[in-house]
Formats: C-alpha cells, sequence, structure tokens
C-alpha cells in the first residue's frame, strides 16, 4: 500500500465519520428545539470522558485481534479501591488515585499474561477477569456504595464549560493516536493483528506486544474509574456493567477491524462521540428505552456490515 493511497483511505473515514454525525445532528436538531444549543453538546462532552477512555484501550485490544470483555469490571473494582482508600483508609487522594490505576495495570497484567502463557483465546480469559473483578468490588465495598467527599471536585473543574476529565480524554487520545501512528511500538500492534506468525517471524516480540496492550487497557479502566468516581461523587460496585459492549461498540463504529491489523484512536473518539449524540437525541425526541436500544443495536450491526464490507474492498488492492 502507498502511503499515498493510506492516507487517502484515512481522510475517507474521517470524512464518512463525520458525516454520520453531522447529518445526527441535523436531523435531531429539526426534530426538537432543545437539541441544537451549546447546553446540549457540552452535557455530551463531559458525560463521555469515561467511556471514551475505555474505548482507547479497547481499541488497542482490537488492533492486536484481541477483545477484553474485562474493562467494565476492572472500572468497578478500581473505583471500590479508590472509595475505600479515601473513606475508610483516609489516604490523601493522589495516592488512591495511585491505587486506584495500580489495580487496573494488576488485572491488565493478569489478562495478558494468562492469554500468552498458554495460548488462550482473550475472549475466555476477559470474561473470568469480568467475573472476578466485579467479585473484588463486591468484596471491597461490601456490596455497598461508597460516598466519597470532595472528589466532585475533579468532575467540576472546567474551562469554557467543558470538564477537566473531557480535556483529559482528549489529551489520551490524542497520546495514544500518537504512539499508534507514529511509533514502533504502534507499528508492532498492527503487525501481530494482521498476521501474529508473520510478526514473529519478522522479529517482533509478539508476547511482549500483546501483554503490554492488555496492561494499557487495564491501566485506563481504571483511570476511567476515577472519572466515574468524580461525577458521582461515589464508588459504586455495581459500576461500569454494560462498558465493555459500549466500548467495542464504539470501536467498530470507528472503523477499527474486529479480525485486528486496522484501526484508529482518534475514529473510535468519533463512535464514541455518534453514540452519545444518538442517544440523548432519542431521549430529547421522547423514544422509549426498547427503541432506544433497537435503533442503537441496529447502527452497530450496520457499522459491522460495513466494516466487513470495507475489510473485502481493501483485501483487493
Amino acid at each position: 500500500m502507498t502511503s499515498r493511497s493510506h492516507y487517502k483511505r484515512i481522510l475517507v473515514d474521517y470524512v464518512g465519520l463525520s458525516s454520520v454525525l453531522a447529518g445526527m445532528i441535523l436531523f435531531f436538531g429539526l426534530q426538537t428545539d432543545y437539541f441544537f444549543s451549546l447546553t446540549t453538546f457540552r452535557t455530551i462532552a463531559n458525560q463521555i470522558p469515561d467511556a471514551v477512555i475505555i474505548a482507547v484501550g479497547m481499541t488497542y485490544v482490537l488492533i492486536i485481534a484481541g477483545i477484553d470483555l474485562s474493562v467494565g469490571s476492572i472500572l468497578a473494582l478500581g473505583a471500590a479501591v479508590l472509595g475505600v482508600c479515601l473513606v475508610k483508609g483516609g489516604l490523601p487522594l493522589w495516592l488512591s488515585v495511585g491505587a486506584c490505576v495500580g489495580v487496573g495495570l494488576a488485572c491488565g497484567a493478569v489478562n495478558g499474561f494468562m492469554t500468552i502463557r498458554w495460548q488462550l483465546p482473550s475472549f475466555i480469559v476477559t470474561l473470568g477477569m469480568m467475573e472476578a473483578a466485579r467479585g473484588g468490588a463486591y468484596l471491597v465495598t461490601n456490596s455497598k456504595t461508597q460516598y466519597i467527599s470532595g472528589i466532585e471536585r475533579i468532575y467540576e473543574a472546567n474551562i469554557g464549560g467543558l470538564s477537566m476529565p473531557f480535556l483529559l480524554a482528549i489529551a489520551v487520545v490524542v497520546a495514544a493516536q500518537i504512539v499508534l501512528s507514529g511509533t514502533v511500538f504502534g507499528r508492532h500492534m498492527f503487525a501481530v493483528g494482521a498476521n501474529e506468525e508473520s510478526a514473529r517471524l519478522s522479529g517482533i516480540r509478539v508476547r511482549l506486544v500483546k501483554f503490554t496492550v492488555f496492561v494499557i487497557s487495564g491501566g485506563l479502566a481504571a483511570l476511567a474509574a476515577v472519572i466515574h468516581c468524580s461525577r458521582l461523587a461515589a464508588a459504586d460496585p455495581n459500576s461500569g456493567a454494560g462498558y465493555e459492549l459500549q466500548a467495542i461498540a464504539a470501536v467498530v463504529i470507528g472503523g477499527t477491524s474486529l479480525m485486528g491489523g486496522r484501526g484508529s484512536v482518534i475514529n473510535t473518539f468519533f463512535g464514541v462521540v455518534i453514540i452519545a449524540v444518538l442517544g440523548t437525541g432519542l431521549v430529547q425526541i421522547g423514544a422509549e428505552e426498547p427503541i432506544k436500544r433497537l435503533v442503537t443495536g441496529a447502527v452497530i450491526v450496520i457499522a459491522v456490515i460495513a466494516d466487513y464490507y470495507r475489510h473485502r474492498l481493501r483485501s483487493r488492492d
């Protein structure tokens, strides 16, 4: 593939996602007087930081042809550790956040180790971690919500109405895309996802790449837990339920291949925003919950079908 065709395809992806997003905004703006407003857009922006950060990690995992079903439960476990450290342990915020992120990194390390050590499907390994981490969240909190005083200041801090967590999420997206597009590690991720055996024969340390990606995914899920807690001012052991499916949906809508070897963090950000705009718009036009789920599910299926045909077209080049 020439660099010219490569950048042309990136441009096509960006234009396509931007057009879908613009079309949705126009549609909902015409359906209700309240959607097309600065308040609505700020609300959407300030509600998605944790989803964006989790989806960044999921993008990396799908690029190496894996999957991580444990991110929602790791978020819950990280939130539980954060809450207990602050409320019962009396630890300072920075140390509690460090403990939270450390737990996420450890969970990701376990996922990565078990996947590469015994050559197990990441689907099975992370499914087990999903249950184990959720159980850990219940044990740490004694199955009770921990209300945290003062942590809401993280969420309330803002610049021009945009919360600091949203700006942090943007920084994570930019940094992750730079790593993906401009570093050797990023190129190795694509190579592993495209053909693991060829990557190994070319001298790439496949196991280390896969292990590192799962660690990153776990750490980002725990970082999202800090943001989640700051928005709720509480650590709920039930937090994060279904987040793994939302993250996968956003990544797929963004064009990352389920078969590995292709993806973009910026496109994933577009995917998260599309899902958020869709949900907010459906609420404002009065759609009931079953209709919301049907429409969102249809969008995801259409995105998967589009990915299938996009993969076929590119394989002919």
